[in-house]
């Protein structure tokens, strides 16, 4: 059986300006790998309702997970937990729990729970809380939908707790052999093998070294190490020649 698939879709207009620049998807990537569970797509869109709805109607359609990042905090254009309740024709409103987890944090510390902050207790009707250790406020899961928060320490934090609660596949296995030669040297022997290999998956990143010369690095990924393993001798024995 295939792994199962996985999107992510990050939310905001500072990440499309440039002004900030995202590290969420590196992460859940990296940790969705290790777990057997193929990222498959990720969509950046901006801080519009339209446009967050639309793509997450899709999303949740096309795939067994979806995460977004960002839009969940307390001020006006964090929209994406309306956004969440709109694409799965739910009501949304302070829900009791996360206005409990809030309150005994904010008394903590001795501030207000204003209206802003009363924001992030907002869920949509039957969300799942997500833990979140580091801040409180809490992420939730719609369906397949996991709503996380965009700030790096908070989202790292949600995705290790809800990571266990996953239905898993097999683990990415990953070979890499670099290459001190041009892609137009190794082409005709990597897709000979790519041929050879069909369920495996094979990539050439290439790169300049300061002297000017050319080379590639060559990955090899699957869910099989051995046909993984057998598969990159066979590229480097064709190399050598």
């Amino acid at each position: 059986m295939p792994n199962p698939s996985a999107a992510m879709l990050v939310i905001g207009d500072e990440i499309l300006s440039g002004r900030t620049r995202d590290a969420n998807m590196y992460h859940l990537a990296g940790e969705l790998t290790e777990a057997g569970i193929d990222l498959r797509e990720v969509r950046v869109v901006p801080d519009e309702k339209d446009t967050i709805i639309a793509a997450v109607r899709a999303l949740s359609q096309a795939h067994a997970y979806v995460f977004t990042s960002g839009g969940i905090g307390p001020t006006h254009d964090d929209i994406t937990a309306d956004c969440i309740a709109e694409a799965f024709d739910r009501t949304i409103d302070v829900r009791a729990d996360a206005r409990a987890l809030l309150e005994a944090h904010y008394a903590k510390s001795g501030t207000e729970l204003n209206a802003a902050r009363l924001r992030m207790a907002r869920i949509p009707e039957g969300g799942v809380l997500i833990d979140n250790p580091v801040s409180v406020a809490p992420g939730f899961i719609v369906e397949n939908v996991y709503v996380m928060a965009g700030v790096p320490s908070v989202f790292r934090a949600m995705v290790a707790a809800v990571l266990p609660t996953l239905t898993s596949g097999a683990r990415i296995i990953s070979e890499t052999l670099q290459v001190d030669r041009g892609e137009g040297d190794i082409a005709g022997p990597l897709g000979e093998l790519a041929r050879q290999y069909p369920d495996l998956s094979m990539g050439s990143y290439p790169f300049q070294k300061t002297t000017g010369s050319y080379g590639a690095n060559i990955v090899i990924r699957g869910t099989d190490a051995s046909v993984v393993q057998e598969a990159m001798s066979k590229l480097a024995l064709a190399l050598q020649r």
